[in-house]
């Protein structure tokens, strides 16, 4: 449950920039906790950020007008132009999120077209349900997920050589999340997964069932996009210093353990969201100290 008072302190925002966090990703989340503390830091402000602006297109109803308070206030914080005239003003809740992201973004040097990138997807997700084409999800996932592995460039530090490895990674990140939530998306009226040439039938469960041959033909082509993406992120490891090159591999090794499970079983989706569970996830985070394999 969102907090019902004003957030008035620094510890009370770090609480909820973790809750908020750990409330919407909690693989990433519980890998961002290997992260030294200042990077932590970072990351929790950013993903606070990320996600509470993805709440309001994902709420039940969307809230659209919530989303154009929480878009116009960070444009404004950003002295740009505003897009939208909403009525109100977002929650202190969500002004202090807004406000730490751009203090950071301020300090770590973000590009502005990032964040709006970054809004016009969300912005995306109120009226658009359906990638018909890859282009379609490409550009989408741009805005989405691969700005979001920009930031993460800017909060550790890295060079711009890293940009390029950190964009697909934020691409395949996503794409296997779309490739694990075909069945909760279908329930909230999305499919992000272009149709290669099948029918929109494809995704519903009885049909998938009843036709598990073709599903999972549909499903792999998926995967093995997944794989090429995720393949060409862990060559941009080099980038990363070691400190902070295991939280990153960590979560890298559990969607990679995503696409596996489901791999052996595409009809899973159907069936339950397939994510690692916190000891596992500790369990490999140990796992890559031991054998120090990082590529």
């Amino acid at each position: 449950m969102e907090p019902q008072t004003s957030i008035l302190n620094s510890e009370a925002l770090r609480d909820y920039q973790r809750a908020t966090f750990k409330r919407g990703s909690k693989t990433y989340f519980n890998s961002s906790l290997f992260f030294p503390p200042l990077v932590r830091e970072r990351v929790f402000t950013l993903y606070a950020f990320v996600r509470r602006a993805d709440d309001f297109v994902d709420a039940q109803p969307q809230d659209a007008e919530g989303f154009s308070r929480f878009r116009t206030y960070t444009e404004q914080a950003l002295a740009l132009k505003a897009s939208h005239t909403p009525q109100g003003s977002p929650s202190p809740e969500d002004r202090a999120v807004i406000d730490a992201f751009v203090d950071l973004g301020k300090s770590l040097t973000f590009d502005p077209l990032w964040t709006l990138a970054f809004l016009d997807a969300m912005e995306a997700d109120l009226s658009k349900s359906r990638y018909d084409n890859l282009d379609e999800c490409l550009a989408y996932m741009y805005g989405s997920a691969e700005v979001v592995g920009l930031f993460m460039c800017r909060c550790m530090g890295l060079p711009e050589a890293a940009f390029d490895a950190a964009r697909l990674l934020g691409r395949a990140m996503q794409y296997i999340n779309f490739i694990r939530d075909v069945a909760e998306d279908r329930t909230l009226g999305r499919r992000y997964l272009p149709l290669e040439g099948e029918a929109e039938v494809i995704t519903d469960p009885q049909w998938a069932g009843s036709h598990p041959e073709r599903f999972a033909s549909w499903l792999r082509i998926h995967l093995q996009r997944y794989r090429q993406w995720q393949t060409g992120a862990v060559a941009g490891y080099t980038y990363i210093p070691y400190r902070y090159r295991l939280p990153i591999k960590t979560a890298v090794d559990m969607y990679w353990w995503t696409a596996r499970v489901i791999e052996q079983d595409p009809l899973v989706v159907f069936e339950r969201q397939v994510k690692p569970g916190k000891p596992r996830i500790i369990a490999q985070f140990l796992k890559n100290i031991v054998t120090g394999l990082f590529v």
